[in-house]
């Protein structure tokens, strides 16, 4: 399946035409050793996968694409679908296999696939029917892609990614969940909607969980460079907190209320771990918020877990977390967002 039947080999008896279509220059010498090649696993090509996928390629992530899915048929003709738009799209090589050997040397391994989450269903009630799937998913990335990072996208994400990290053998730095970075991004645009500016000016972070116990960091808060919850004491302009937390509320039913009105959420995901992919792979140093191991972080000491804090990313995965300041509440709603993911991390035995 790694090929479709428009390959080179169009010659009588399948010669290679490439070697007649083109002749060398002389004293020609082969390509550099050290040229970058860079290849990206996605594994899961559902409604998520394919948005991801479909990303990557238009924004020019990678040399090699690797799309793993249990569903031959399916695969297959989202593999062809991709490569017919060869003619509009930057090169790429685009493979897919049932066979997880497809994805080997893969610098990024994206993993999408599980349940689809159901309308009102919370986050952590997939965990049961996710936590069997991923037995089959990591350990073979692990094995083919020994230095690669593996960046979990499936629900629910922070649990699984401590899963992942188990299952993997990985360090902490190369496993991480893609975690509140989309509810960052629904957050700032719900603020930027609020002060009706680009969202691109508005520096604002969702942390903890990605779900419902999702902490929004207001304290932080900052527009074009100005603190906004210390400009309005300043200003003595009056706020409700009500209206704070409406904000907070609107970010958490955010997701939901797309699957209700289309029975997925999609592109922005797309988009988001696109972001995270050209953060990683280039090297960028960006700060994310991503899920990654926080413990010793903020006082979460009760035990390896995995939740959003805004973390700089680069080549090596995860370079370091941001030593933001946060208030004494939301610590504390920190902490227990820690004990809510731990909870449920403590019925799966690893």
């Amino acid at each position: 399946m790694q090929k479709s039947d428009s390959a080179s080999s169009l010659g009588p008896g399948g010669l290679d035409l490439t070697q007649a279509f083109f002749k060398r220059i002389q004293n020609a010498a082969p390509p550099s050793p050290t040229k970058r090649h860079t290849k990206i696993s996605v594994i899961g090509v559902g409604n998520v996968g394919m948005a991801i996928a479909q990303t990557i390629l238009t924004q020019d992530l990678a040399d090699e694409l690797s799309l793993v899915d249990a569903k031959a048929d399916k695969l297959r003709g989202e593999m062809l679908d991709l490569q017919h738009a060869a003619a509009f799209l930057p090169r790429t090589k685009i493979n897919a296999s049932v066979d997880y050997s497809v994805t080997v040397g893969s610098d990024l391994c994206i993993v999408t696939a599980g349940a689809r989450q159901n309308p009102g269903e919370s986050r952590l009630n997939l965990l049961q029917r996710n936590l069997a799937l991923f037995s089959n998913i990591i350990p073979p990335l692990a094995k083919y892609s020994p230095d690669s990072i593996l960046l979990i996208v499936s629900n629910p994400v922070d649990v699984l990614t401590y899963v992942a990290w188990k299952l993997s053998g990985f360090p902490s730095n190369r496993v991480i969940g893609s975690g509140t970075n989309l509810d960052s991004s629904r957050f700032r645009f719900l603020i930027a909607d609020h002060l009706d500016v680009n969202a691109q000016d508005v520096q604002a972070y969702m942390v903890g969980e990605h779900g419902d116990s999702s902490v929004a960091l207001w304290s932080s808060i900052s527009v074009g460079g100005v603190p906004v919850l210390s400009f309005l004491k300043n200003q003595q302009i009056a706020y409700e907190k009500e209206t704070l937390e409406n904000i907070h509320k609107a970010v958490i039913g955010s997701a939901y209320e797309v699957i209700s009105l289309k029975g997925y959420t999609s592109w922005a995901i797309g988009y988001s771990v696109a972001n995270l992919a050209r953060t990683l792979l280039r090297d960028q140093r960006k700060i994310h918020p991503v899920s990654v191991l926080a413990k010793g972080f903020y006082g979460i000491n009760g035990g390896d877990v995995f939740l959003s804090l805004p973390a700089q990313l680069g080549r090596g995965g995860v370079l370091g977390v941001t030593n933001i300041h946060l208030t004494d509440e939301e610590v504390q709603r920190l902490r227990e967002s820690a004990k809510t993911i731990l909870e449920y991390q403590s019925q799966l035995g690893l």
